[in-house]
């Protein structure tokens, strides 16, 4: 039988309290925000890791700064550059809550290689689909001038 101490541990124990939300406070449970930037740099991450992670510091719709995460290699993102950002953190950044869509507004990506994986967290699309595209109009005006 176990006394009341114990039945009133168990109603504070973490498993009864309530779920405390998203991480993403500052979106306002949407899925996106419009922002503005503020700041751009760069910034080491956490210790066992070592890299330059590029962030910038966003002013969103709302009124809130945030530090969001640029994502992708190579960006052309200044100051007063719109951006959506998104929620999604980086385990290895600290205070690091949220990410900038790429593909978006002034985010546009622009990288050295051809992404086959990952695709739509980056805004690409698919290179066989364009190829297929490209194919079909290029037979279609020869079909015309024939």
């Amino acid at each position: 039988m176990p006394t009341f101490a114990q039945l009133v541990f168990k109603i504070k124990t973490r498993k009864n309290r309530p779920h405390r939300g998203t991480r993403s406070r500052a979106l306002l449970h949407c899925p996106q925000k419009k922002g503005i930037c503020t700041k751009i740099r760069i910034v080491k991450p956490k210790k066992p890791n070592s890299a330059q992670r590029k962030v910038a510091k966003v002013k969103i719709s709302t009124g809130r700064r945030i530090i969001c995460y640029i994502q992708g290699q190579g960006h052309e993102l200044r100051e007063y550059s719109q951006v959506m950002v998104r929620g999604g953190r980086v385990p290895d950044l600290p205070g690091v809550q949220y990410h900038i869509m790429k593909g978006k507004l002034d985010f546009e990506w622009k990288e050295n290689f051809v992404r086959v994986n990952s695709r739509s967290k980056y805004g690409i699309t698919n290179p066989k689909k364009k190829k297929k595209k490209k194919m079909e109009r290029e037979n279609e005006k020869n079909q015309e001038n024939n």
